[in-house]
């Protein structure tokens, strides 16, 4: 001890001189710490937490006082973040279709696990020879899901415009999704054909959100033609193989005024993840939960996946490099 009552010692390798009687727990306070929320390790021997308050700090003591600081970014809270389509609001970003189920029980399974509030129907002429046959409407109800009337099948704009009236008449239905084929191999879209379609749709009314290839000025051409939602495909239609242009479909989202949702080709719940971490506003599929071994845990994993990337999208990614960058800081290391 200094003949002023003071003693040395060092702490996290710097020196400092301090009034001697202090315990480790009064130090603490004075450096403006929580005893209770650091860890002290004295001439190179932890000192128990509990003991802290009785242990006289001596001098010429060796000090190492240490806590746990992040390594990692706050991701930020949570918060409602629906989307909107022609004047609707949603806030599942999931749409699920109704086809290729074992039934209809199946189905209505399905979409209450993947947590969609809009489902895709085909319009097909009802079963005249059998008027009492299940219907979806039976285990699916339109009051409480939003059914979207789609042209699945149709390959040219006459057939789909024709289908979409008799939706109209049917349910009254405005907002649909429009889809003209090109081939029946890969079903890709004809987009000559598409863009007549939304034209004439548009001007009868209807609210089409319209299935087109990737192509960012296709996907602009729509929009201007009266689109209210584009959905660009991942990849052709049943085939779930993911994303396969991802720079395509972020120019679409960049330049699109209107809602873009990923449309065909997701067969996993790591693709839905990348088309809303790509700043998609929603992902629609089918195949990829009707035909899981397991379609209701598939639909819960869908439900997952969107909401996870739309997370990540929200959070903003970190910057590649081309070297490391440690997690947990350098400095103070002991």
């Amino acid at each position: 001890m200094h003949s002023d009552g003071t003693v040395s010692i060092r702490v996290n390798g710097e020196h400092k001189r301090i009034t001697a009687g202090l315990t480790l727990a009064q130090l603490a306070e004075e450096l403006g710490l929580v005893p209770e929320k650091v860890a002290v390790e004295r001439n190179l021997e932890v000192v128990p937490r509990s003991t802290l308050g009785q242990v006289i700090v001596e001098d010429g003591d060796e000090l190492e006082i240490v806590h746990f600081v992040g390594g990692g970014d706050h991701a930020g809270s949570l918060a409602d973040d629906s989307w909107t389509v022609a004047g609707k609001t949603f806030r599942s970003r999931l749409i699920v279709g109704t086809g290729k189920y074992k039934d209809f029980e199946q189905n209505a399974a399905a979409v209450a696990a993947s947590g969609a509030e809009i489902v895709t129907v085909a319009v097909r002429r009802v079963n005249v020879s059998d008027p009492k046959a299940p219907m979806l409407t039976d285990y699916i109800d339109p009051k409480k899901i939003t059914y979207l009337p789609n042209t699945a099948g149709c390959f040219d704009a006459e057939s789909a415009i024709r289908t979409l009236r008799l939706a109209r008449e049917a349910g009254g239905w405005e907002l649909v999704k429009l889809e003209v084929l090109g081939e029946a191999r890969t079903l890709y879209p004809d987009m000559v054909e598409t863009l007549r379609a939304t034209e004439v749709l548009a001007k009868e009314g209807f609210q089409p959100m319209v299935y087109c290839v990737d192509d960012p000025i296709a996907a602009k051409r729509l929009e201007d033609a009266g689109a209210v939602a584009i959905m660009p495909l991942g990849a052709p239609i049943g085939s779930g193989l993911g994303i396969q242009n991802q720079v395509t479909i972020r120019l679409i989202v960049e330049g699109a005024k209107v809602p873009v949702l990923v449309d065909a080709g997701v067969g996993s719940a790591s693709d839905a993840a990348v088309a809303m971490e790509l700043g998609c506003d929603g992902v629609l599929m089918n195949t990829a939960i009707a035909e899981a071994k397991d379609p209701i845990l598939m639909a819960a994993a869908m439900k997952a996946a969107v909401e996870a990337g739309r997370l990540s999208y929200r959070a903003g990614r970190m910057a590649k490099r081309r070297y490391a960058d440690p997690s947990s800081p350098l400095a103070g290391l002991i």
